[in-house]
């Protein structure tokens, strides 16, 4: 429990130092006011998605919306691992691209993992894939990513745009680390299990309220450029519901106050770097063309900026490189299909270790880097492949 609090307490702590020199840039003028002014015009609805699909998520599985999903999701498997396995991806891929990748780590992989365990499956391989795939799969929509929402607008206007030049690449991002999965934990995937007996919520008001609003909102999110609105609005339902039936669930630990602290501090201290020309020689040593080689090593690079500094700060960094919405593409295909292979490159692995680790799964990072190198070297490169075919 003391090494618990001692990491907790050490990864606030670089918030905070983080956060006050930021806080420093704005007041003190480093970062100009003009800049910080469309700084925050540009981010803010970014940061309050996050908060709004944050407080659905939890809410949401407070119901026991993913309990259920994941009892109906073995019955449907009858016994056969593989058809439970593909329909536990199913589950990741659409969570990732609807809910965001954080969803999946935090909230999926404990209801998958806990469902292997009750059937008496090795939850390792049910683990790494909602791992792999919250990062891998959220490249589909602008809403499946933080690094999404930022590039949305130059990329197109609308989903349409965004999902013209993603859909290959996310198909590539998808089939790879599921196909490199299944041959690694054959032996656990072409297996059989014991049917579990159904159950059901605790509370069915608050279970198919919930509902109604997750395939409601799922839809909203696909469609419209404003995220942010159909999230605050199903947040705010759910708060509603919750007030009445269940109040208790009601904490202020339902706002990621620290993960938006955290992007909110990189958003500024990166952005008063590319303002005081801080960046200039590193962006200006890249060539972003739109040959399959150029895209490759924009991508390459988001891959490996990532896994070394995280992938939010390495987006931030390397996107005024890219100057068509092709380029971005690539470049969005290095900072979220590549940070498979370090701890810290992305925010959602940090999540899915914590909750893993709280059930008593263990896993050696060694040997999450290496089958993250094996995973992240072919997703990249092929995801860039289709995306120069599919006409990017």
């Amino acid at each position: 429990m003391g090494e618990r609090r001692a990491r907790i307490g050490a990864g606030t702590a670089i918030v905070l130092v983080l956060v006050a020199a930021a806080a420093v840039c704005v007041l003190a003028g480093v970062l100009p006011a003009p800049d910080a002014a469309a700084l925050g015009a540009r981010t803010a609805p970014v940061l309050g998605f996050v908060v709004a699909i944050t407080i659905v998520a939890e809410l949401t599985r407070d119901a026991a919306v993913f309990d259920v999903v994941s009892q109906r999701l073995a019955r449907w498997g009858r016994g056969r691992v593989v058809l439970l396995w593909l329909l536990v991806i199913a589950l990741a891929v659409v969570s990732t691209v609807f809910l965001s990748l954080d969803t999946t780590a935090v909230i999926v992989t404990p209801v998958v993992v806990v469902l292997a365990q009750s059937i008496g499956v090795p939850p390792i391989p049910f683990a790494l894939a909602t791992v792999w795939l919250a990062n891998t799969a959220s490249l589909a929509l602008p809403v499946s990513n933080l690094t999404n929402l930022l590039a949305a607008r130059q990329i197109g206007d609308g989903p349409g745009a965004f999902l013209a030049l993603s859909w290959a690449p996310t198909l590539v991002g998808v089939l790879v680390p599921v196909l490199i999965l299944t041959l690694r934990h054959r032996a656990t995937v072409f297996s059989t299990y014991a049917t579990p007996p159904p159950r059901r919520p605790a509370d069915p008001v608050l279970f198919w309220t919930a509902t109604g609003v997750l395939l409601a909102l799922m839809p909203a999110l696909a469609l419209l450029q404003e995220v942010w609105i159909p999230a605050a609005l199903a947040a705010v339902a759910l708060l509603a519901v919750f007030a009445v039936r269940r109040r208790r669930a009601l904490r202020w630990k339902l706002v990621p106050w620290q993960a938006v602290a955290l992007a909110a501090a990189l958003f500024v201290l990166v952005e008063t770097l590319h303002a005081r020309g801080a960046l200039d020689a590193l962006t200006d040593s890249v060539i972003a063309g739109g040959s399959f080689g150029d895209l490759l090593r924009l991508a390459a690079l988001g891959a490996v900026s990532s896994n070394a500094i995280n992938n939010l700060p390495a987006y931030l960094v390397l996107e005024p490189v890219a100057g068509d919405p092709t380029a971005l593409m690539a470049l969005l295909i290095g900072v979220n299909l590549g940070p498979l292979i370090t701890p810290w490159a992305s925010l959602a692995t940090l999540l899915w270790h914590h909750r893993i680790t709280a059930l008593g799964v263990e896993i050696r990072w060694s040997r999450f880097v290496l089958w993250g190198l094996v995973a992240a070297v072919p997703t990249v490169v092929l995801a860039v492949l289709a995306l120069a075919l599919a006409g990017g």
